[in-house]
């Protein structure tokens, strides 16, 4: 049998040694090294090593030298390691990120990993990995719309400002109405969700009629005061006006925040108005919906409650949208606006400048 290459260890090093290896804190990795110095100082053999510790001949000979010359500090870490070198030069990278950004392919609107990859002479797995590298995803693509309202910096200074410092003696109410909420029923029956599946609903449905929900959202305390009516016409927004009016305390001012439809500025809407002093209306600008916080709320009960349910009937949705109001008046949480006019308008003005430069 072999024996060990003589390993001279102090005495102080053997108990430094012995420490790292009784101690439940010291990795297992490194523990192994300092038995394998401790074993090889004690001449047991390298076979007898290797049996002992599960360990093959490379290893211990790896440890012995690197004690040898770095001492216990060199059982502590692993050396780093060059890895792999780049097969991808960084020119075929530069092509792949400015053909993703500047092209798009003749037959499509973007690119996919196997249409660019046989284009630049890739893999897909590599074209994969150099849009991950750089942030870069083709297949997505988000909407927006700029306001071009001319008085878009007023009206965003008069909402932000309701939003984040709002009047004393008063309620802020962020309010819309959500048309066209179609009462939708599936034509076979779902499978439920299991482990390793998803629920399951047919693709196609049975249209049962729709319904319209007017909402106005506390910005304070994000409860709902909610109505689901069958039009939506200004006659529709009044009545929705006179319970908002009659759901409220008396003595408080009321600040609605409402879009530009037509309903809310509607001759008889003004007119109701007049007669109530203590309703102040607060208009978003023109293509700016994202100024009003309930569109926020509207995604939530369209998300959690209406997407994916099955209703035979206007009246099943109706009764649905009801409880999950009187569930977020139980127990509501509110929206939180934290963006400043500051932040909003340098947003605009980066987004105005991109699109110069694009006509």
């Amino acid at each position: 049998m072999r024996t060990s290459r003589r390993i001279d260890a102090s005495g102080k090093d053997r108990v430094q040694l012995n420490q790292m290896v009784r101690n439940g804190k010291t990795p297992q990795k490194v523990a192994l090294r300092a038995r394998i110095v401790l074993l090889s100082a004690d001449r047991v053999p390298t076979g007898q090593i290797m049996r002992q510790l599960g360990t093959t001949t490379p290893t211990i000979t790896r440890w012995r030298n690197r004690y040898e010359t770095d001492g216990i500090t060199g059982l502590l870490k692993d050396r780093s390691r060059p890895g792999r070198k780049r097969r991808i030069g960084e020119a075929k990278v530069r092509e792949v990120v400015e053909r993703t950004l500047q092209e798009k392919p003749s037959h499509a609107t973007h690119w996919s990993t196997r249409g660019l990859a046989a284009v630049a002479g890739l893999s897909p797995a590599s074209v994969q990995r150099i849009w991950k590298a750089h942030g870069l995803k083709p297949h997505r693509v988000r909407t927006f719309k700029l306001s071009r309202d001319p008085h878009f910096v007023e009206k965003l200074r008069d909402i932000v400002g309701l939003y984040l410092n709002p009047p004393e003696h008063a309620i802020v109410l962020s309010v819309d109405e959500k048309s066209q909420i179609q009462a939708l029923d599936r034509t076979q029956p779902g499978l439920p969700m299991k482990p390793g599946r998803a629920g399951t609903m047919t693709h196609d449905y049975k249209r049962n009629g729709t319904t319209t929900l007017f909402a106005a959202m506390n910005i304070l305390d994000g409860k709902v005061i909610g109505q689901c009516l069958q039009r939506h016409r200004h006659q529709e927004f009044l009545g929705f006006l006179r319970i908002i009016n009659r759901q409220t305390p008396k003595g408080l001012d009321l600040h609605l925040i409402v879009d530009n439809y037509g309903t809310h500025t509607h001759p008889k809407v003004t007119a109701w108005l007049v007669k109530h002093p203590r309703f102040h209306m607060h208009f978003t600008p023109t293509s700016a919906s994202w100024l009003n916080l309930v569109e926020r709320w509207f995604r939530e009960i369209t998300d959690k409650r209406i997407r994916r349910g099955a209703f035979k009937s206007v009246g099943a949705l109706v009764a649905a949208i009801t409880e999950y109001l009187d569930a977020n008046n139980a127990d509501p949480k509110p929206f939180v606006w934290t963006a400043s006019v500051r932040t909003i308008l340098s947003k605009v003005k980066r987004a105005n400048e991109v699109l110069e430069t694009l006509h």
